[in-house]
């Protein structure tokens, strides 16, 4: 959610997939049909096993015995070290206002597209409503609409693209958003602790942290076998947290393996993954996993996704606490805000950003 303002760029006709759903139900514009090596699998469209991604019981952190609590950070470090993603329960956060956001998300797109449209995401831009990460004409679409918004700090924010409809919205998603605030500084506690940090390191590291938010919906798809609703990316935050829509369809996959598995969502449950600037961090200790979405025949999806990550005019590099011999510094040291405007000026390409991050070895012979 970089808040540097970017050249204007042609993007071609965007259709609004909930529109094209709705009038032409059967139709797969080419710009959404993916080329064949970018397809998901047949299997995978079926996801017959969905991924056991670890559950950690914040509750058994915060105030679970010596041992319960130590064996929960044990757990909590190898979800982050084997896997970048876990599921988070008991997460102390109201569950009347979880159920309320997902329904002020859905109620917002709902609305008719020409008042959707009020709240613009301008081409080669992350807020507002469209679609993000497009930069060309000829550029594949992930079959999605989307709705983002800079949370914090305030400056990040534009007053014009927070919507007047739903009525509660504004004030839903601050409550919301203070609230996943408080878990993203307790998971990062708890992470720092694992890894034999001390457990305000990364609070004081990142100052006041930028907190953004994106609503994604995605609408059923009569081919979910040639689209994807997100392309294969990883995330360019620390930490980053999902709530995901219950009766959803089950769409978030994970590269785990080589192979992409679905994660099955639990009920009042955070779906947490590593983002690249923990990978870079840790000197690739945690890293940040490759993910996408898949799109289901008949069943809608919704998500509300937070990204939390440092302030923008931080430095960041590998702690020396994972360098040595044997692991080497495989990062240069840079300035987040100007990893981040690179993120969001680049369209999703697997873990291809973090390149920018990556110390450049030279070849001897």
């Amino acid at each position: 959610m970089s808040p540097v303002p970017i050249t204007p760029i042609k993007v071609g006709h965007i259709d609004d997939v909930q529109e094209l759903r709705r009038s032409k139900p059967m139709k797969i514009p080419t710009r959404f049909v993916r080329d064949i090596d970018e397809r998901p699998t047949v299997e995978t469209v079926a996801l017959p096993s969905p991924c056991e991604v670890p559950v950690v019981d914040l509750s058994k952190l915060m105030s679970g015995t010596k041992d319960v609590s130590n064996a929960e950070i044990s757990l909590l470090a190898a979800a982050c070290q084997e896997w970048g993603f876990f599921q988070v329960v008991n997460h102390c956060i109201d569950l009347g206002v979880f159920e309320r956001i997902e329904e002020v998300a859905k109620d917002f797109f709902m609305l008719p597209l020409e008042e959707k449209q009020k709240y613009p995401m301008a081409p080669g831009t992350v807020q507002g409503y469209g679609q993000a990460f497009v930069f060309s004409e000829d550029q594949k679409l992930d079959w999605c609409n989307m709705f983002a918004l800079g949370i914090e700090p305030k400056f990040i924010r534009d007053p014009k693209l927070w919507p007047k409809s739903p009525p509660e919205f504004s004030e839903l998603v601050e409550t919301y958003s203070m609230e996943v605030r408080k878990l993203c500084q307790s998971l990062l506690k708890y992470i720092a602790t694992g890894l034999g940090l001390r457990g305000n390191v990364f609070e004081e590291m990142f100052g006041v942290a930028v907190q953004a938010i994106r609503m994604n919906y995605y609408p059923p798809c009569a081919r979910p076998d040639l689209v994807l609703g997100l392309s294969p990316h990883s995330d360019g935050s620390a930490l980053t947290v999902l709530q995901q829509d219950k009766g959803s369809s089950v769409g978030l996959q994970i590269l785990k393996d080589n192979k992409w598995v679905p994660v099955q969502p639990i009920p009042n449950a955070f779906v947490v993954n590593i983002g690249d600037t923990i990978e870079v961090l840790t000197n690739g200790k945690h890293k940040s996993v490759e993910h996408r979405v898949v799109t289901h025949k008949e069943k809608d999806r919704l998500s509300i996704v937070t990204f939390y990550a440092p302030s923008y005019d931080v430095e960041l590099g590998p702690m020396p606490e994972f360098v040595d011999k044997s692991n080497p510094c495989k990062y240069r040291r840079y300035n987040h805000g100007e990893y981040s405007k690179h993120y969001v000026t680049n369209k999703l390409q697997g873990k291809k950003t973090l390149e920018f991050a990556k110390v450049q070895i030279e070849n001897s012979s």
